[in-house]
Parts: C-alpha cells; structure tokens; sequence
C-alpha cells in the first residue's frame, strides 16, 4: 500500500469515528465553562428563599409509595421505575420521582449539571430551584476532516447558532417523594431582515426530547444504569388532554387530569416558557409569577453584550396562575396580583401558552 493510499484509509477511518461519535453522542456540552458568562436578567435572581420545596399539608409517609415494581397509573401516562427511582410522561413532559428527601437530591443534582459541562447562574435551595447558564451544544459542530484531526485545538473557532439553558426544579409530593423537572430554554441566532452583517437572538421551542435525556442522564447518576434509564425513558405513552376554552367569560386551559398531575405539569410549562415563579402555593393551587412580554426591536443587536438585544421588554407584571380540580378534571386559570379573574388579551395569551407546551 503506497503512501497516497494510507492517507486516504487514515482519513476515512478518522471520519468514520467522528460520525459514529456524533451518532452515538447528540449532547456535548464540555465547552459551556469557556463560553463567556451572560448577565441573569434581575427578576431571576431576587426569587423569594422563604418555602423550601413546598409540600401538600397534612402528614407525609414514604411507606405510601412502590419503588421496587414497574407500574402503570393511567392509559395516558406511564410510571416505570427502577429501585427508588422513576420516571413519569403526560404529554411531551417528563419528570423523574424519588423516594428521597430533597435536601438529600440537591447537592447530587448540582453536581451532575457541572459535571455535564455547566455553570449555574441560579442556585437556590430553599426555593428548590437551580437554573444553568447559556451554554452551546458542541455535539451539532461539524465533523469535518480537519476538526476531526486537530480535536479541541480548533474548538475556540468553531461555533454553533444556537445557546441552551436548564432549569431544575424540585419539589416534595404529598407522599414524601421528590418530584424532579428539567425544563429546557432556546435561543437561535439570525440575521436581521435588513442588514444582512447583523445578528440578533431570539428565541426557539422548547426541546423535550433534550429535557428527557438530560432526565435519562440524571437517573444513571442516581443510581440507575445505563440500559435501564433508556428502557424507561423509551417506555411511555403520551396523549393530548388539554385545551383552551371560555369559562364564565375568562379563558381557561382544562385538562383531563386530577389535581396533582396538573399541578405538576402546569409548573413545568411554567418553568419551559420564561416565567419567573417568584412562589408557589401547592395547598391553595397558586404559582405567582411574572409575565412579560417581548416586542421586536432590530436597533439592539448581538448576544454576548445583551442576551435578549433584538427584543424589547415590558414592564413584567405579577399574576397568579390558579390550578382548580374536581375528580379527574382540572382548570387552570389566570388571577391579577390580588387574586382576582384576569379576562384580558394577555390572560388569553397566557392561557395558549401553557396549553401549547402540555400538549
């Protein structure tokens, strides 16, 4: 075999790798810590620290729940678990359920987002709230011929158009677990309509299938192997229960699902779609968070001066999101900052957007 032939089997053997690699291996954020930090918008870092991973009142006993045994709740919504850990689907969300205090949870799952490459612009235990920073999924790079060669020395001139951030949070159900959510935020890169040498961000869907291998990654690092976390993240159905209606003139999502379910999903499309929740009330059904809304603006571009330049901001308003169930049926509603009906455009706008992401 002359020289010219062994640099060819070499090259293809080198890009075989990569793309078997890139196959194997969708999510690579090793790079995140080197990216520059982006400032925490104001609003998520004066979060109020004073009820720890709310709980249902009444007494709580872990003796209530089966961790040893795979089990199906409803035809809608599967829960296989795998020792004390298991993981839950309603719709395109999941969510992981230990039988652990979550005090016990906090340090484990704080390590494991900064051994996945991550730094954490939010940290609040007492909320049970941890939020990453922006990071870049190095894993969508190309792998051509030289990258694949020279590795990580060229990885300060490769760049992708898009930022994730992570928030998880944890909360205690009324049987003693801890409930875990990880929800997913997107921002994409693109060129402005009238200046083709301009960029703004703005941002993307929500990413479940993301969200749900971050949960897979989660469960291995507590505990749970490698084959069994993709059996169970792979073993859920999924059904569409919610819609936007009218009720007594206000617009309203209704699911067909009991308060507990709903009360979890409506915290985690919550969490997906840029609120801030400043508090949550699960015995009287309530998260009071902060909804703004975003209006175009071209005249502010790029990304690491100001993460939202493109966009220009409201004043952030206070409301309440109020979950009512009766049986297996649940509404939800928007309520202003004192607790009253809200029937304006953007309780309509509020309402589509949670219904969107349960869905």
């Amino acid at each position: 075999m002359n020289s010219i032939s062994k640099v060819i089997l070499l090259s293809a053997t080198i890009g075989l790798g990569a793309c078997t690699a890139l196959e194997t291996d969708k999510v690579d954020y090793r790079s995140a810590a080197k990216a520059p930090r982006l400032d925490v918008p104001p609003d998520l870092t004066q979060l109020n620290k004073d009820t720890p991973y709310t709980v249902v009142g009444g007494a709580v006993s872990a003796n209530a729940t089966k961790t040893t045994q795979a089990v199906t709740e409803k035809s809608d919504v599967a829960a296989l678990a795998v020792g004390d850990v298991r993981i839950e689907r309603a719709g395109n969300q999941r969510w992981l359920v230990v039988n652990r205090p979550a005090e016990k949870l906090w340090e484990p799952v704080k390590d494991f987002w900064q051994e996945n490459g991550f730094l954490l612009a939010l940290d609040q235990d007492k909320l049970g709230i941890m939020e990453t920073d922006w990071a870049e999924n190095r894993a969508k790079l190309p792998q051509d011929f030289l990258r694949a060669s020279l590795g990580r020395l060229l990885d300060s001139f490769y760049s992708t158009p898009e930022r994730d951030k992570f928030r998880t949070r944890l909360e205690r159900d009324s049987n003693g677990n801890t409930e875990i959510f990880i929800s997913h935020r997107g921002m994409v890169e693109v060129y402005t309509a009238d200046r083709s040498n301009e960029t703004v961000w703005q941002p993307r869907a929500a990413d479940p299938e993301l969200e749900a291998e971050f949960l897979r990654r989660l469960m291995v690092k507590l505990g749970v192997s490698q084959e069994q976390s993709k059996a169970l993240v792979a073993n859920s159905v999924t059904k569409q229960v919610a819609t936007v209606t009218s009720l007594n003139g206000q617009p309203v999502v209704q699911l067909d699902e009991g308060f507990d379910r709903a009360w979890r999903r409506t915290g985690l499309a919550l969490d997906r779609t840029g609120f801030t929740v400043e508090d949550r009330d699960r015995k009287q059904g309530v998260y009071f968070v902060r909804y703004q809304e975003l209006t175009s603006d071209k005249a502010e571009p790029g990304f690491f001066s100001k993460m939202f330049s493109g966009t220009k901001a409201n004043v952030a308003l206070k409301y309440q999101i109020a979950v009512r169930s009766a049986g297996e049926k649940s509404t939800i509603s928007v309520l202003d900052a004192n607790g009253n009906p809200e029937t304006t455009a953007v309780a309509q706008k509020i309402v589509k957007v949670i219904a969107d992401d349960i869905k």
